[in-house]
């Protein structure tokens, strides 16, 4: 009889650790669910060091291999460094596929840090160079970067710490959340981020969410638009040999017939299934998008067991109208999240899909 691995545990092999609700931007496009205008998400105490090292602790016994830092603005935490330090002294299961053969090894977890850079340093980069960690940096456009981050800052201040990091050898991801805004200068945005130094591209098209729930109407892509973003994207990385991803999952219908070579395109849904988030507070949730807050990590074991939870791992979320098609095994019908929150349920269609289907429908906007 073949020797089985009982599995650890219900998790994702990687973490989403929302270290605090502070930020030093406003952007418009934040989908953090604390920011929803309407004050619907309840902000607990925020976790101590002590608690974060408890939490890291346990996720990595339970088979997360993978830290994502994030906020809120992670470098607003007064002791993100100790908490980086302190990840990579643990050792963690890692299983990756390597010429069709699993193989398995143990080190320490991997770690991104995602920032706005507004408030990125030196010793936070240095730490970034001794211990390895990827770091992403928001870049929402050039010219509409004031307007869309809600600061006093410029672009220059991001670019320039993607020129730093590559000076020091630390692997950089230029991350640009996508607007009816910046849709314009996405080529030109994406140039300026390879050209100065930026290894990696992750696209995220907006969702309306947190406090992006304002402005749903001038942000949210056209289908359309979202055919354009892809093919920019796909030029400017093919323009630098460079590579990149969409971080936000778009159904089949909304690409169907476009080749992409550079820029890696998902239809699928990752939330509970390759990632899950851990909240400022320690609540989990399915993803960063997703509003609704479930066991503490102190009880995580107990998420293979809720309803909300067993919804996105078994993947029972398909949309109605999505049931008929004939790619359903290869597509999850768009967003759910963003589907609950604009619609009220995850059943219910994308809205970018919505707006593909029924083209003179509005979204739904806050005092409708």
């Amino acid at each position: 009889m073949p020797f089985a691995r009982v599995a650890r545990s219900c998790l994702p092999a990687a973490a989403v650790l929302e270290l605090t609700y502070r930020c030093n931007h406003r952007c418009r496009f934040c989908s953090c669910p604390w920011e929803d205008p309407r004050g619907n998400f309840e902000r607990g105490t925020e976790l101590s060091v002590p608690e974060w090292k408890h939490c890291i602790e346990q996720l990595i016994s339970l088979g997360v291999s993978s830290l994502s830092f994030t906020g809120g603005e992670p470098t607003l935490f007064n002791s993100l460094c100790e908490l980086m330090e302190f990840a990579a002294s643990l050792s963690a299961h890692h299983v990756a596929a390597v010429d069709g053969e699993l193989v398995e090894r143990s080190g320490p977890p991997r770690q991104v840090l995602l920032t706005n850079g507004r408030t990125l340093n030196e010793d936070i980069l240095h730490t970034c160079e001794r211990l390895h960690t990827h770091l992403s940096i928001s870049l929402p456009g050039l010219a509409s970067f004031q307007e869309l981050t809600g600061s006093d800052t410029n672009p220059s201040t991001v670019l320039k710490w993607l020129r730093r990091a590559k000076d020091l050898g630390v692997r950089t991801t230029a991350a640009v959340a996508v607007t009816r805004i910046n849709l314009a200068e996405l080529g030109e945005t994406i140039g300026a981020a390879l050209d100065a130094g930026a290894d990696f591209l992750l696209l995220n098209r907006f969702l309306p969410g947190g406090r992006g729930l304002s402005s749903t109407q001038e942000l949210a892509l056209r289908p359309d638009e979202i055919v354009d973003m892809l093919k920019t994207a796909e030029s400017a990385l093919q323009r630098a040999n460079c590579k990149g991803t969409v971080g936000t999952e778009i159904p089949l219908c909304l690409t169907d017939g476009l080749e992409s070579e550079t820029l890696q395109v998902s239809s699928k849904c990752a939330a509970a299934t390759q990632f899950f988030v851990v909240g400022p507070s320690g609540r989990t949730r399915v993803c960063n998008h997703s509003p609704v807050q479930l066991a503490h990590y102190t009880e995580i074991e107990t998420l293979k067991r809720d309803p909300y939870w067993r919804r996105y791992a078994l993947r029972e979320l398909l949309p109605v109208a999505c049931h008929p098609c004939p790619h359903q095994l290869r597509c999850d019908g768009g967003c759910h999240e963003a589907a609950g929150i604009v619609f009220g349920s995850l059943s219910a269609d994308d809205p970018s899909v919505v707006s593909m289907r029924y083209p003179v429908r509005r979204l739904p906007m806050l005092d409708d």
